[in-house]
């Protein structure tokens, strides 16, 4: 999410953008022989359940490791080959061929001689290829470096995901520590719910009491803290185990699991807008905290899930919030959500079992407590809709187009600013005669977040807020209301057959044949745009990369779009409809159809996903993923361009 006022106003919604992790760490070292000779090593630390294929791979197969030593300037010679160390070799159920591979490391070293006394740093590049038992990730390349005595110091270059065409994508592990970030903040906006905000100086003023030393209730405290962190990632590792690690990211897409979580978000924020709670039943409250009187560490446990229990009111709708958000990201992201949750919930009583002091400082129970479920009902409210119009953009239905859906979220925001100032009450919240400083200004920023939303009923891009939003060529009007929809673009005549105008206005096949013999006829290469009407990543590259000056000339001019939606749920004619030889599944719709050939041909299945092909299919150069670098995307679209031209 941008650093800006939208990041204000959706951090305690819970939203962020995914990016595929990539299992590969590669570090680089070396050993002298002589003062003339050494021998260069590049090991990749590979994750658990994946494994990198070797130098020596037939044709036809996976992409094989290869090296290449940078030497401009003749400054040292290669002594032999690069040599690999013994892997395992077998049949790849994927390639249907005898490969090489490794797993945990592989280790792989080059003998130098040095022909110049100048010599500071060799620079070399590996290209590489990695798949688990189902999947493969794309061929990915790395820059690596070696640094020699004479340099200030010898360096151990590492970095933990794949390189693209031109340069590095942006660490891999970024979409999860973003998860834990919100949702530890999410965890503290939960305390200032009425459930559970009063219960800290209770809980802590038990603990300081009741043990016979300082150090005891101290510890007591930091028990109940790490209870509570287990309870809710165990909640977490129920989520994930039920819907399976490796299926949760499918759900993004799914048209029934966006309109359900519709209506849960929906549900949650009337809870929090007051008008209804959402409770666990008593009886189940007054049995788990019967089992709080035993003592010990039991009871500390028991106490910890007696407040999960009594604050589920207000927690609830918080934690299905980020439950569903983390659900449509896949893998352990469930788990790491609540993790951060808890720790966020955990944190205060650790602290003020410590410093009991410290409980003096806290602000009195209050209607500002109501104030802040409000404001998070009304979060969770404008959420909801993403996932409704997620579930729009699938079906192609266009009932929630881009005006309807930027309405909606100027009267939520609207409504939110007008309630902060005072204007508007709702059924819990206590007389007010005056608003404070805080709440005023937090009032004046949803306001201006509210204003910078309307000119994008009039085709402004808003961009604080791309991916939220259906993109601008779902809409009444491409170019907003009032304007022309041939504005700035070509008529519908001008077409090629089988084209439309796309993203940016620029000129979009969705039938791969038809676009490949336009190709053929305009002499141009294809940029092959594996996307999908539900993705985010797509919309922010399409909506903040696309639209750079300088990229857009590339794609309007020098290129043909082909864009491929793999959630596209248009049924495939009878007689074309098979079985997939790589998943084994039965193709039924179009969306199908480009999903496999993705997974097929390119050994990769997730999106944005982008090949730039020449008249045969042959790749020109490696396929990019998400790449938010506007100038890495110009220089790699360049780079394939060039080739095709050589």
């Amino acid at each position: 999410m941008k650093n800006s006022l939208v990041t204000l106003l959706l951090l305690l919604s819970c939203s962020m953008f995914g990016q595929m992790y990539h299992p590969v760490k590669w570090s680089t070292s070396f050993e002298k022989i002589s003062e003339k000779e050494y021998i260069l090593k590049a090991e990749a630390t590979i994750q658990s359940g994946w494994h990198l294929y070797g130098q020596y791979i037939e044709e036809g197969g996976p992409s094989r490791t290869i090296f290449t030593f940078k030497n401009p300037e003749k400054s040292f010679e290669l002594i032999d080959k690069t040599t690999e160390e013994q892997g395992h070799e077998v049949v790849d159920k994927i390639f249907d061929m005898k490969i090489k591979y490794f797993e945990d490391k592989a280790l792989f070293t080059q003998r130098i001689k040095f022909t110049s006394n100048d010599i500071t740093n060799i620079a070399a590049e590996v290209e590489f290829m990695v798949c688990d038992d189902t999947n493969c990730l794309p061929p990915s390349s790395e820059e690596l470096a070696f640094k020699f005595p004479n340099a200030k110091k010898v360096t151990v270059v590492e970095t933990s995901d794949a390189k693209g065409a031109i340069e590095k994508p942006q660490k891999s592990s970024g979409g999860l520590i973003n998860l834990f970030i919100i949702a530890f903040l999410s965890g503290f906006a939960a305390l200032l719910t009425p459930c559970v905000f009063p219960m800290i100086p209770m809980t802590v003023s038990f603990f300081t009491k009741q043990s016979k030393t300082k150090a005891a209730g101290i510890r007591n405290a930091l028990i109940y803290g790490f209870s509570i962190i287990i309870i809710y990632v165990l909640l977490g590792s129920i989520v994930t185990a039920v819907f399976g690690a490796d299926s949760l990211n499918a759900l993004s897409t799914n048209v029934w699991f966006n309109i359900i979580f519709f209506i849960l978000l929906v549900v949650f924020a009337c809870s929090f807008l007051g008008a209804f709670e959402i409770m666990l039943p008593n009886a189940l409250a007054n049995k788990v905290d019967s089992q709080a009187d035993r003592g010990g560490l039991i009871g500390i446990f028991f106490m910890a899930l007696a407040l999960a229990i009594v604050s589920f009111s207000c927690t609830g709708p918080i934690v299905g919030t980020l439950l569903v958000e983390a659900a449509s990201k896949g893998g352990i992201a469930p788990i790491i959500g609540m993790l951060g949750f808890s720790s966020a919930i955990a944190l205060p009583f650790a602290l003020f079992a410590a410093f009991p002091g410290w409980l003096n400082s806290l602000p009195k129970s209050g209607g500002w407590l109501n104030t802040v479920k409000v404001v998070l009902g009304f979060l969770e409210l404008a959420l909801a809709f993403k996932f409704l119009s997620n579930a729009d953009l699938v079906l192609q239905s266009h009932l929630l187009e881009r005006e309807v859906f930027l309405a909606i979220w100027i009267a939520v925001f609207g409504i939110l600013a007008f309630y902060l100032f005072g204007k508007i009450t709702l059924p819990h919240d206590s007389p007010i005669n005056h608003i404070s400083v805080g709440r005023l200004s937090f009032g004046l920023l949803v306001l201006t977040f509210t204003i910078y939303l309307i000119p994008g009923l009039w085709g402004a891009p808003l961009k604080i807020i791309s991916g939220f939003p259906p993109p601008m060529h779902y809409s009444e009007s491409p170019n907003g209301l009032g304007q022309s929809n041939n504005q700035g673009v070509g008529s519908a005549s001008d077409l090629p057959e089988g084209a439309e105008y796309g993203a940016q206005n620029i000129i979009t096949f969705h039938d791969y044949d038809k676009g490949m013999e336009f190709a053929k006829k305009e002499g141009k290469p294809v940029l092959l745009d594996f996307t999908g009407y539900a993705c985010v990543n797509c919309r922010k590259m399409e909506e903040l990369v696309w639209s750079d000056t300088k990229v857009l000339g590339v794609l309007k001019n020098d290129l043909v779009l082909i864009s491929l939606y793999v959630d596209d749920k248009k049924e495939l004619p009878e007689n074309e409809q098979y079985v997939s030889e790589t998943t084994g599944k039965k193709i039924e719709t179009i969306g199908n159809k480009w999903s496999d050939l993705q997974i097929k041909t390119y050994k990769a299945n997730a999106q944005p996903f982008y090949v730039i092909v020449d008249h045969s299919s042959a790749n020109l150069i490696e396929p990019s993923a998400y790449n938010p670098d506007i100038e890495n995307y110009y220089n790699w679209l360049k780079s394939g361009i060039g080739n095709f031209k050589k």
